[in-house]
């Protein structure tokens, strides 16, 4: 029997942050009812600081899925998680960053700060009854040592997981099974992964993360998603349908990716939209490795 996995799909979040890619409300609350009656287990809605969300537009959305958890992203900022709990999400995903170059030299920050600054928000969102998901952004350039300190922090809090990102793409499928499994193993939380596509192996990371353990794997339509995108969902559930289950059709994901072109003027899976996906990918692999 295949071991199941779930499927957290980052479309509405992380796939509109694509250039070229933009959602209507209207469109949201659409794509966000296919996504649950497809079988996705969790729909990563937004984020509310970006001032483009409403109220209405995650209610509905709450309001019309039957099956999929509803999750928001929040800052690791005291307030943002308070304006974030006011949408009533079924999952909070607070993103902490957990890599000395984002800590030291983008924050100008310590890592007595962060530990700080999570514990206020963690315990602010799970007094409000809201489940927690601990981000560790820029997890795949830090300190293991230090990931696995604030893993098990983030499940003392009440943390229900811990989210793996590999935020600028640069894991390898060892590399990435080989943290996954750790965190796994040494601390007990369940962990998700959340895969950047800069080196084009988003899905094999993927991969080797759920077969190390990752209970959770995060995913976009086409793989749309910042820079190079994220994890193909049809794609990683085609390389993965031989080891696990994911109670999802892929039938269903490309009835569901016709909707997306339409949504974006398009008129086929293989229309110029995919085109242009393909050759941004391209072009950013291509100035990536000249930095090499």
């Amino acid at each position: 029997m295949k071991e199941k996995r779930w499927i957290v799909d980052t479309t509405l979040r992380d796939g509109e942050q694509c250039p070229g890619i933009a959602f209507t409300e209207k469109e949201k609350i659409e794509l966000a009812i296919m996504l649950d009656r497809i079988g996705v287990y969790e729909i990563e809605a937004g984020i509310p600081e970006m001032k483009v969300e409403s109220l209405h537009y995650i209610s509905e959305i709450k309001k019309e899925c039957k099956n999929a958890k509803i999750s928001l992203w929040s800052r690791m900022n005291p307030s943002d998680v308070k304006n974030a709990i006011l949408y009533k999400p079924d999952i909070l995903h607070i993103g902490v960053p957990v890599s000395y170059i984002q800590i030291y030299s983008k924050l100008k920050k310590n890592k007595t700060w962060v530990i700080k600054n999570m514990e206020e928000c963690v315990r602010i969102a799970v007094d409000a009854g809201i489940d927690v998901i601990v981000g560790f952004e820029d997890a795949s350039r830090s300190d293991e040592g230090f990931i696995l300190s604030m893993a098990i922090l983030a499940k003392r809090l009440g943390a229900v997981a811990v989210r793996v990102a590999d935020t600028v793409g640069v894991l390898t499928p060892i590399r990435a099974g080989s943290l996954v499994r750790k965190v796994v193993s040494e601390t007990g939380i369940p962990v998700e992964f959340h895969a950047h596509n800069d080196f084009g192996m988003a899905i094999a990371n993927s991969l080797e993360s759920a077969k190390a353990g990752a209970a959770f794997i995060d995913c976009t339509l086409f793989g749309v998603g910042e820079r190079s995108g994220n994890c193909d969902l049809f794609q990683f559930l085609h390389a993965s349908e031989r080891l696990f289950d994911f109670n999802i059709e892929k039938r269903h994901v490309r009835e569901l990716e016709e909707k997306f072109l339409t949504m974006q003027g398009q008129e086929t899976v293989e229309g110029t939209l995919c085109t242009e996906l393909k050759a941004l990918r391209q072009d950013m692999g291509r100035l990536l490795m000249s930095h090499i």
